[in-house]
């Protein structure tokens, strides 16, 4: 008998881990990532673990976001010295989000640390490296990368088991579903067959917005350009970021904004991540290939790059126009809070919010309209103008998470996870009245559930 226990992402839409196991065989896990937002969401993060890292027989990691990666260096303090497998650029991704994560935690006194430096590097000597498409066996397990389109790297895990004796041979765990079309990365790869599929549902019942993010971007970079006030970006360092650099290079390229406007780059962690995505040009979608084969498509004239925090506070004592974009996504902690809090109260302040907002965080509370906000402990006013570009998210909406599942044929059981419980329950209800799926299965965390069809 086989069965899969959620250990994250159930009920919360952070913390990804799951643990498929065999009565007779050791367990393999899929993911273990951090759990972020909320302090009760984050208390999880210290919880005793459900399984004995030395019985797994080894790790699948989808891709390298902290909610997907973030806990893994706690199995090398417990021994773990069985391969993790993952695509090339995951690996170079892990090892800049991981060390980054070690050091924040290392100096934050509110935190208590739960891996060092150095559990990183014993756990990046685990890694095995596998390509798209490129069958490799793990045990009774046969397992497939196919290409998610989330970020670079990112996988969707198909695991084939042919010894298994009860109607179940195809399992498919979605990872994080990319919003395909766009520009940086190929589209997510569709999926022929499966019986039990465990899928995201960050977005389920909703739709993204049409409107375009070179236009929007612009628009809100002309306003700036008018009053000579200040374009702050809170902006999630992988994928994020760069997809932000390359559509301010095309906006000056084509004149759509003036060339000599300052944009400010005030995050180390995304400056290392960007030097990755240059390096991996094979992942790339058609329009950032071509563009690559012309020039940088991640710099541009008026491009600043900070690395110390000296030089992150010298922007206050620039004069605008100007566009600063910093960490973290979610204004939850980084360079973002000492700029918001100098720039909020200023009413030629244009504050864009670029991705996701978790709840209990500040940028939560301030897309939800509060007017001030505490940052290190002062009350700060917020009489910036704020706005939302729900269109350049990297997850998937409800239809294209529909019509990744349409293309699966012969599903028997759907376990819908990494989403808030509202989200979970819409997208049910559309898989059930859409696709005639009926057995669709919301885990709560901890819960183990058998893989044969008939439960």
């Amino acid at each position: 008998m086989r069965k899969i226990k959620f250990l994250g992402a159930s009920g919360t839409v952070t913390g990804s881990c799951y643990l498929l196991s065999r009565t007779d065989d050791p367990g393999l896990l899929i993911d273990m990532g951090m759990f972020q937002g909320p302090k009760e969401t984050t208390k999880l993060n210290y919880q005793e673990l459900q399984f004995n890292p030395q019985n797994l027989e080894a790790v699948i990691l989808t891709h390298a976001h902290l909610d997907h990666s973030g806990r893994l260096p706690i199995l090398a303090k417990h021994g773990f010295n069985k391969p993790i497998f993952m695509t090339k650029p995951t690996k170079d991704l892990i090892e800049i989000a991981l060390l980054d994560a070690a050091h924040i935690a290392e100096h934050d006194a509110e935190v208590t640390p739960m891996y060092a430096e150095e559990d990183v590097l014993d756990l990046l000597t685990n890694a095995e490296i596998v390509s798209y498409d490129q069958p490799f066996q793990i045990g009774h397990y046969n397992v497939v990368f196919k290409d998610a389109g989330h970020i670079l790297g990112s996988a969707s895990v198909v695991i084939t088991d042919e010894s298994a004796d009860d109607g179940v041979k195809k399992l498919v765990f979605s990872g994080d579903l990319g919003n395909s079309p766009q520009d940086l990365l190929r589209p997510t790869e569709l999926i022929d067959d499966a019986e039990v599929i465990v899928m995201e549902s960050t977005y389920g019942g909703r739709t993204h917005t049409t409107e375009k993010p070179h236009d929007f971007l612009q628009r809100e970079i002309r306003e700036i350009e008018k009053t000579g006030g200040v374009l702050l970006i809170p902006a999630f360092s992988i994928e994020r970021t760069q997809e932000l650099l390359h559509i301010l290079d095309h906006l000056k390229q084509e004149n759509n904004i003036r060339r000599d406007t300052p944009v400010y780059l005030d995050s180390p962690m995304a400056s290392r991540v960007t030097k990755v995505y240059k390096i991996y040009r094979e992942y790339y979608g058609d329009e950032l290939a071509e563009h690559a084969r012309r020039d940088d498509p991640f710099s541009f004239e008026g491009l600043r790059v900070t690395k110390t925090r000296e030089e992150s506070g010298k922007i206050h004592h620039k004069e605008g126009p100007l566009v600063i974009i910093a960490g973290s996504g979610m204004m939850t902690g980084g360079r973002i809070l000492h700029h918001a809090a100098t720039y909020l109260p200023r009413q030629t302040t244009r504050l864009l919010f670029v991705g996701y907002q978790g709840i209990e965080t500040i940028g939560r509370e301030i897309l939800e309209g509060k007017k001030s906000v505490f940052i290190n402990d002062r009350e700060i006013k917020v009489n910036a103008t704020v706005s939302n570009l729900g269109s350049m998210s990297a997850h998937a909406d409800e239809p294209k998470l529909l019509h990744w599942l349409k293309h699966i044929q012969n599903i028997k059981k759907v376990f819908l996870t990494h989403g808030d419980d509202i989200p979970r329950q819409d997208l049910a209800k559309s898989i059930d009245s859409q696709l005639n799926i009926k057995n669709v299965i919301l885990p709560k965390l901890n819960e183990e559930f058998t893989v044969d069809q008939s439960h």
